[in-house]
């Protein structure tokens, strides 16, 4: 950045203090009563500027736009998050859906794979689709950490140059693939549920729910690349695995300081859950603002443990602390596809079917008759779901014993 890209004219300035209040990056500091800006840190956010009464700063930004010869890039890659080892499960959706990308425009589909002792994970990611697969190895990647996670990628990206850069919306791949944008100065599109290729322009059409999720706007990115989107979880079909395909395994190394992180991984907890996966269960039941309590949701779980399905809950219940945020489905939770969803006490907001519609089959029990979850459940029970539901419990336990 240019020494007068932002300054403080120091006649004007009165030792206020607004401008290190507001600054979000910690780059503004008081010296002799007078304010003065650190530019290795200053992003030229403007916040300081507005917030000043006395225009005692002054920005003279040029904005020049950045140029990119778009045909440097080309392959469809795909971010193949793993934990442990196993690749999970919405890398096989988006190696379905780049599968379709990567044909359309006539390139590779590729997986990216960062980790340790990732023999078989390559191996797999083949079976799956992928052309290529990208693979970084180290014993410091066994485990997510955004630093050496963001530049492992970055430094991959910048060297193979891809048009496209696919990732999972899970928690690991919102913490990283943003990194990665800012770091390279690309734009991108979160929590999309549709992915497809302008057939004139050949640029990535990337649909998400916007307002709450009452309108679609498909956001597209033709200047600048790769093009990059996070995709939700379970609204794309998964890759059939062909254990005969063959592909390419790209190895790649880094000085240490790309591993390097300025915090330090302790350990990892995972939640102890008496009832399967949520996002990879074939039934799910959850319940709502209907249930009552946080102990009225022993209800829910014993109707879950007689199917031997995935225990849910709408947003309302979770803000209620009556279930942890792991078990929240909608719009700000995860994206679920079951084969049956039973809704209980769920009236059924529009930012909760956005996360459970595209189950194959929905029940909904609720005593309100008017309740929009039924607009959208293919067997609806009005009724007191403390009436129905330990009924549903009993027989299901007789059957399935």
């Amino acid at each position: 950045m240019s020494d007068d890209a932002i300054k403080i004219l120091n006649e004007k300035c009165v030792g206020c203090t607004l401008c290190v209040k507001v600054c979000p990056f910690g780059a503004i500091t008081m010296i002799d009563k007078k304010a003065v800006i650190d530019l290795t840190k200053c992003t030229i956010c403007g916040a300081c500027k507005e917030a000043c009464k006395f225009d005692a700063i002054v920005m003279s930004v040029k904005q020049e736009k950045k140029t990119v010869d778009l045909s440097l890039y080309k392959d469809v890659w795909v971010f193949a998050e793993q934990k442990k080892g196993k690749v999970q499960s919405v890398v096989f959706e988006l190696l379905g859906k780049g599968r379709e990308l990567a044909d359309k425009l006539g390139v590779n589909l590729c997986a990216v794979l960062l980790g340790d002792k990732t023999d078989e994970a390559c191996t797999e990611l083949i079976s799956r689709g992928a052309d290529k697969v990208y693979v970084v190895e180290s014993p410091k990647l066994a485990a997510f950490q955004d630093e050496p996670y963001t530049k492992a990628l970055t430094e991959l990206v910048t060297k193979y140059k891809p048009e496209i850069v696919l990732c999972g919306a899970t928690t690991i791949g919102r913490s990283l693939i943003s990194r990665v944008a800012v770091t390279l100065r690309v734009g991108l599109t979160a929590d999309c549920t549709g992915l497809d290729i302008d057939d004139k322009e050949k640029i990535l059409l990337q649909t998400r729910p916007a307002f709450g999720g009452n309108i679609m706007a498909t956001i597209i990115s033709p200047d600048n690349r790769p093009q990059m989107a996070t995709v939700r979880h379970k609204v794309m079909r998964e890759s059939d695995s062909d254990l005969k395909r063959k592909g390419e395994i790209i190895k790649e190394t880094f000085p240490d300081e790309i591993y390097s992180s300025r915090s330090k991984l302790i350990d990892i907890v995972e939640e102890i859950e008496e009832t399967v996966n949520l996002t990879e269960a074939d039934i799910i039941v959850s319940g709502g603002r209907g249930v009552g309590s946080k102990e009225n949701f022993s209800v829910i779980k014993d109707l879950a443990l007689s199917l031997n399905a995935a225990v849910g809950a709408s947003r309302s219940a979770v803000d209620a602390d009556w279930i942890p945020y792991s078990h929240q489905v909608g719009q700000t939770g995860k994206t679920v596809c079951p084969k049956v969803y039973i809704a209980c006490g769920i009236s059924g907001q529009i930012q909760h079917l956005i996360g459970m519609r595209s189950s194959d089959v929905i029940v909904a029990v609720n005593k309100d008759p008017e309740a929009p979850i039924f607009g959208v459940a293919t067997y609806g029970i009005v009724d007191d779901l403390f009436k129905v539901v330990p009924l549903l419990t009993e027989r299901f336990k007789q059957i399935f014993k």
